[in-house]
């Protein structure tokens, strides 16, 4: 029988033991292999130039090139997926790696270190995530973001905007916020699968290069317009019938916690036709049924169409549904907002 065929991966890792550990860790793997082991950003881009890979997995903190500038200069003449890796305590790495999401990488893990359960649970993540490349479309990198757009008109009455994303989001995030007027006039809360501990990390980057105000979300609040809200690490996030936040322990759904099912399906129950469903890239089905509960409740709902998706899977499983009022490319889901909540271009 005909042996199933194996991911070619690159790892760039700057540390000789790290590297040696990293690439044991794939090698274990039945579905993958590593076709190359490089210590700098400079040979990765020369490896792929030269040789071909499924998927790269870089290091942050690379020699020569770090992995933001081997990201960028990648995706611009070989491009592939790319997951980086990096110490979530380092918030120089972190930075780094959100700017390496910027330039097209697709996701980014926490290094392999430490011991026990925490260690196995970091080392089945990044397999997992590998392995999930190879479901994943590379889209080539975005148009740089253009200047914030001006201020819009008043609403004549307040809406929530409810957005929910995964592998590919968080560049498709920052440019939808990089584009809102700063007087947007509705809150936008958020959830974004992420791996943990890396959320501060994207509030951070988000805020820097969006300009819009963000805040990990807090039970009780009342969203602000023009502020947007991240689900909290290992909370779901939702509204109740007062419109604050809700942050709940409550079982995962769809394998994730937080789910966008739950933030949608109480958007669906509280907030009805003042509220905007958003479903963006992303693995899974996650969000999809709740999307076309918000539909039949009188909400505008939105999918981001399979072209500008890296992954079609949450988007699309709304829109096999019936969920989305309308699909729409990266693009041009800010003027569809801004033609919703002030009721112009």
């Amino acid at each position: 029988m005909k042996e199933a065929k194996r991911m070619r991966v690159l790892v760039a890792e700057h540390a000789d033991a790290s590297r040696a550990e990293i690439v044991r860790l794939i090698e274990s793997d039945p579905g993958l292999r590593v076709v190359g082991a490089v210590r700098d950003g400079q040979a990765a881009v020369d490896f792929l130039l030269a040789q071909k890979a499924d998927v790269a997995l870089l290091d942050v903190h690379l020699p020569r090139l770090d992995g933001f500038e081997a990201t960028r200069r990648i995706m611009a003449s070989t491009p592939l997926p790319i997951v980086v890796c990096s110490g979530v305590s380092n918030a120089a790495d972190a930075t780094i790696a959100f700017r390496a999401l910027e330039a097209g990488a697709l996701a980014c893990v926490e290094k392999p270190v430490g011991g026990g359960d925490a260690l196995r649970a970091r080392m089945a993540h990044l397999l997992q995530t590998v392995r999930l490349m190879s479901e994943v479309k590379v889209v080539r990198r975005r148009r740089e973001p253009g200047p914030p757009r001006p201020a819009g008109r008043a609403a004549a009455a307040p809406r929530v905007v409810g957005i929910g994303a995964s592998t590919g989001g968080p560049p498709v995030l920052q440019a939808i916020l990089h584009a809102l007027p700063r007087d947007f006039a509705a809150p936008l809360l958020i959830v974004q699968h992420i791996s943990p501990g890396f959320l501060h990390s994207m509030a951070s980057w988000l805020g820097e290069t969006s300009g819009m105000p963000i805040h990990i979300a807090a039970h009780g609040t009342v969203p602000l317009p023009g502020h947007a809200y991240l689900a909290p690490d290992d909370f779901h996030m939702g509204v109740d019938a007062g419109g604050r936040i809700v942050l709940s322990r409550e079982p995962p759904e769809n394998h994730v916690r937080p789910a966008v099912s739950f933030l949608f399906r109480t958007m669906a129950q509280y907030s009805g036709p003042g509220a905007i469903g958003v479903l963006l890239t992303g693995m899974g089905r996650d969000g999809a049924e709740e999307l076309r509960r918000m539909r039949d409740a009188g909400a505008t709902t939105i999918a981001q169409d399979e072209e500008s998706s890296a992954v079609h899977g949450m988007a699309g499983a709304a829109i096999a549904l019936g969920a989305a009022g309308q699909v729409l490319p990266a693009e041009r889901i800010v003027p569809a907002l801004l033609a919703l909540v002030t009721g112009g271009p």
